[in-house]
């Protein structure tokens, strides 16, 4: 494991290295910072290649990067930057045909039987450190979705979610069923 570490973290510094070298002033560099960027790009293992990247200011940015461009490099340690989180419907799956479940809901929501969804107060677990007792016993609630949002709930998931569940010591048993009321 620390051979095949050593074999990819010279890999990775590569790229950075050689555009560090070409947006600093030779000034700021220091001997020993430049032979060690030099080291790092003198160990390769295959053919360099042109990689032209585009920057955020629109001009083009050329680096020498051996294996591909920087983004082939860095892109299997940063998904979340390059793929953006989908929360899809399928309408048809590739095995049998039918609507799939979206998994995220059944794990974040309750759905009782008589189509009210549950769920938890938005940040009930971040930065817990600076929040008021109150707050936190406040974010700890659940609360009932809307209308609109328990219409969207149920298009994303499945027959499955959607049936009468009997569970030992519901807490939630009375709110099942409703009573006196239109929805």
């Amino acid at each position: 494991m620390a051979a095949t570490m050593s074999r990819c973290v010279p890999g990775l510094f590569r790229p950075l290295s050689t555009l560090m070298r070409g947006c600093c002033p030779s000034g700021l560099l220091s001997a020993n910072a430049a032979h060690q960027t030099r080291r790092l790009s003198a160990i390769s293992h295959g053919r360099v290649q042109r990689a032209v990247l585009s920057t955020a200011a629109g001009g083009p940015l050329t680096a020498l990067t051996p294996h591909g461009g920087i983004l082939t490099r860095i892109s299997p340690l940063l998904p979340a930057l390059l793929a953006p989180p989908s929360r899809s419907l399928t309408y048809y799956s590739l095995k049998y045909g039918k609507r799939k479940t979206c998994r995220s809901v059944p794990k974040r929501f309750l759905r009782l039987h008589c189509g009210l969804w549950l769920r938890r107060k938005a940040g009930y677990k971040k930065k817990l450190w600076k929040k008021m007792p109150t707050r936190k016993k406040r974010l700890r609630e659940h609360v009932f979705c809307n209308n609109t949002q328990s219409k969207l709930l149920d298009k994303m998931t499945g027959r499955f979610w959607k049936r009468r569940t009997w569970y030992l010591n519901d807490p939630y048993l009375k709110y099942h069923d409703r009573v006196n009321t239109r929805w």
